[in-house]
């Protein structure tokens, strides 16, 4: 089985409080993430997504395997398509974080294998981290707390 890690950053105009509690808004994610249609916090560590890869619906549970506020959230799928990653959120000062994201999962399917092999994926994932910093720095403040 083929297995790829994808790894990015971005520096965000925020607390790092204020970064990681909009991070925990996991419900919200389809704001600025593509291909993510849908996200239910099912309790404090179990999450069920539902995105489009191509033309393809799919669907997965994830449970956060470890978090520390203001600092990291590790999960991985428990159903579905197979991944796992972990966000680490590091103040660069009162008014700024970098968030340093790995994700690693392993591609199923025609498109997500020609997706993963063009880079597609990367982009995406590099788009989601830009789209996540404009959503909270034009809004000036989360949207909720963890």
């Amino acid at each position: 089985m083929v297995r790829t890690t994808i790894g990015c950053g971005i520096d965000v105009a925020a607390p790092a409080t204020a970064v990681y509690n909009q991070w925990t808004q996991f419900e919200e994610f389809p704001n600025f993430m593509d291909g993510i249609d849908a996200v239910k916090q099912v309790d404090a560590k179990h999450l069920h997504w539902r995105a489009h890869v191509g033309p393809r619906k799919v669907e997965w549970d994830a449970e956060i395997v470890e978090q520390r506020p203001d600092a990291v959230i590790s999960w991985r799928s428990t159903s579905g398509a197979e991944n796992s990653g972990t966000v680490r959120f590091t103040p660069l000062g009162p008014y700024s974080t970098r968030i340093d994201l790995t994700l690693e999962f392993a591609p199923e399917g025609f498109f997500e294998l020609l997706g993963d092999a063009l880079g597609a994926v990367a982009r995406r994932v590099e788009g989601d981290l830009l789209r996540f910093k404009q959503f909270l720095e034009q809004r000036g403040a989360e949207t909720g707390g963890w």
